[in-house]
């Protein structure tokens, strides 16, 4: 699907968008390969990784999502976007709100005018397990995020633009995640534990490449993807970093949940079953759901919730170890 096309990531050079670039320019033969986000720093130490000498199909674009004028710029002759810019640091949201609300709102708002407006056929957003009944700034500006691109849909009108959410859990390895703390606090002989059975769903950087690259050739529009990935406890996370280490219950921090959350009961009656994953559809009357059911889909029973406590798939101590061993 990608051969020959013209893809744009935004937050290209976060832990997403460069194994996406990574993955694509081993699958594929784009035109072209557009890296689009604010800090050059990042930018060029990707490019001597990425360079435009090994591979001209790629572009380095500076530029803010906030900045709706840059965006109508950039995503000149553009086929697909895959939208990964966002703030996502739960206290940094908490303290910086306005700042927040501009990049994940606002921004998502600029990406989807753009997208319409410039003749993009496919726009897939990243989204987050904190977006479902969030209790926190970060996961609300998500949620209000996901509900803007699937709108979207309908604001397209008579344009080719169409749009799709993929949601899922903690990404391991990623910038932000817990691995890197628990490793530096090993050396003190001690592990902080916010609660003894806190779980969360979690997920490869790889499996999440696969999972969006697969979506944005599948999606229709209005789709809202929930990859089947498992369940880990916090503490067993802790075991396989440090198992010489006590664990020192911190208490849960504020904005923060014990279990996370990707598909609610109030969802439950509009989310169809596959395989490996999930389609929350949307509630438009142009929706129909007939591709899902005749593509192998089933509709979950009423009530049926996806969370990381109750899931059926869990990591246990060992296979953590063997996935942070590849890291």
């Amino acid at each position: 699907m990608l051969n020959g096309k013209t893809i744009l990531i935004t937050g290209g050079t976060g832990s997403f968008g460069k194994k996406c670039t990574e993955r694509i320019l081993e699958k594929y033969r784009p035109e072209k390969l557009i890296i689009f986000s604010r800090d050059e720093l990042k930018q060029y130490e990707m490019s001597k990784v990425f360079s435009d000498n090994k591979y001209p199909c790629i572009r380095y674009f500076i530029g803010d999502v906030r900045d709706k004028d840059r965006l109508y710029r950039v995503f000149d002759t553009v086929d697909y976007v895959i939208h990964a810019a966002a703030l996502k640091q739960v206290p940094t949201a908490e303290r910086n709100p306005f700042e927040v609300i501009n990049t994940n709102i606002v921004g998502a708002e600029n990406v989807i005018n753009a997208a319409i407006d410039r003749g993009v056929k496919k726009v897939i957003a990243l989204s987050t397990d904190k977006a479902a009944n969030p209790i926190n700034l970060y996961g609300a500006t998500k949620l209000c995020s996901d509900k803007l691109f699937i709108s979207g849909n309908s604001y397209s009108g008579r344009h080719r633009a169409r749009f799709s959410v993929v949601r899922y859990g903690n990404v391991i390895g990623s910038r932000g995640s817990v691995i890197p703390l628990f490793e530096e606090m090993k050396k003190t002989g001690a592990i902080p534990i916010t609660h003894q059975d806190m779980t969360r769903f979690w997920i490869t950087l790889e499996d999440g490449v696969t999972f969006v690259l697969k979506c944005l050739e599948i999606m229709q529009g209005g789709e809202l993807y929930v990859p089947k990935i498992p369940s880990m406890k916090v503490s067993d996370l802790a075991k396989a970093i440090a198992p010489e280490c006590r664990q020192e219950i911190v208490g849960i921090r504020p904005g923060e949940k014990l279990h996370e959350i990707m598909i609610t009961e109030d969802d439950s009656r509009h989310t169809i079953e596959f395989d490996g994953y999930y389609v929350v559809e949307p509630e438009f009357d142009w929706w129909s759901n007939e591709s899902c059911m005749n593509n192998g889909g089933k509709a979950v029973k009423e009530g049926f919730r996806y969370a990381s406590d109750s899931n059926d798939r869990w990591l246990t101590v060992e296979e953590l170890i063997k996935i942070i061993k590849t890291i």
